[in-house]
């Protein structure tokens, strides 16, 4: 505001009622949003530069709201944005409210209306925002471990060119069960919630054990249906394996061994994906983030815990079944 503009807004200040002056005043000593993302926002553990420890840290001024530091190692500076899917973006001080967007669930649209911003702002916020927690999953399952897979047509939605011809609305295979057209995408669970899951290329030997070898325990039973690859992935590793089947009668075995719980995991996915009426298959794996960062705060979630799921620092945080 420019001082003949001020002048004049401040010569109008005596007819304000007693209500608009205490509005007034409440914000005038509110403190910025902007200045409090900095008390959203994780400590650095490191240099995001060289990896030094944060020792090596030093304070560095201000800019944009955020603490700056300099590494006494390679000297460069930086933030707690520095290196993560939120560095460089503007509108910090909206931040707050898109984290609550995705809480919410809501679509490209509905969150560019919430929070003030354009449709392309918001969905690149949406894949900055998730490209960390994309990657953020347990990694290690112990005790009853669930297998099992669900598929999601291979979509080309946002592209101008596509290598095969449009299918018609409704989202249909061409081919029967597992066509090429269907992405396969693998959710392993726990029975202490821990869990994980990994879109595949192909669901078969190899890739089903990339994805489990690292993940599943040694001493853990393995849950599954009656499908070849993980039968061969069980006999392989030295793991236990039960074998139940979707049969009536047939879907828990002694009382404790079932799939249940992970094909409750697939039910709410796919209905939490109805909202977006089909993703483009190379922004699945944001997605599958997306929900397991819901499932895992569950009704504890906040912007705050959005905000450091984006820079890749979580809270440590502990799942129920």
């Amino acid at each position: 505001m420019d001082t003949q503009a001020f002048q004049h807004w401040l010569a109008q200040l005596n007819q304000l009622s007693a209500k608009q002056r205490s509005a007034l005043q409440h914000a005038l000593h509110e403190r910025p949003r902007q200045d409090r993302l900095e008390g959203s926002l994780p400590d650095l553990n490191a240099c995001p530069h060289c990896a030094a420890p944060a020792a090596q840290l030093a304070p560095w001024g201000w800019s944009r709201g955020l603490r700056r530091y300099r590494c006494r190692t390679c000297r460069c500076t930086c933030n707690a944005l520095t290196a993560t899917g939120l560095a460089h973006l503007r509108k910090a001080d909206h931040w707050p409210d898109y984290a609550q967007a995705l809480i919410d669930g809501l679509t490209v649209r509905k969150a560019a209306r919430q929070c003030g911003i354009s449709k392309n702002t918001a969905f690149l916020w949406r894949h900055r925002f998730l490209a960390q927690a994309a990657e953020h999953h347990d990694r290690r399952e112990t005790g009853i471990v669930e297998v099992d897979e669900t598929f999601f047509l291979e979509s080309f939605k946002g592209q101008r060119d596509m290598p095969r011809p449009p299918r018609k609305r409704g989202g249909v295979s061409k081919a029967r069960g597992t066509g090429p057209d269907q992405i396969p995408v693998l959710v392993v669970r726990d029975r202490e919630g821990r869990t994980a899951d990994f879109q595949l290329e192909k669901l078969d030997g190899p890739h089903v054990s990339a994805a489990l070898n690292p993940l599943v325990d040694k001493a853990a039973v393995l849950c599954s249906d009656g499908a070849a690859v993980y039968t061969a992935f069980a006999r392989r590793s030295g793991i236990t394996h039960k074998v139940v089947h979707a049969r009536p009668g047939s879907r828990v075995r002694e009382a404790a061994f079932h799939i249940q719980n992970v094909n409750a995991c697939h039910s709410r996915l796919k209905g939490w994906m109805v909202r977006f009426h089909g993703v483009a298959t190379k922004y699945l794996v944001n997605y599958l983030g997306w929900r397991r960062m819901l499932e895992r705060y569950r009704q504890t979630i906040q912007p705050s815990y959005c905000l450091q799921e984006a820079v890749g620092r979580p809270m440590q945080h502990v799942t129920g079944a």
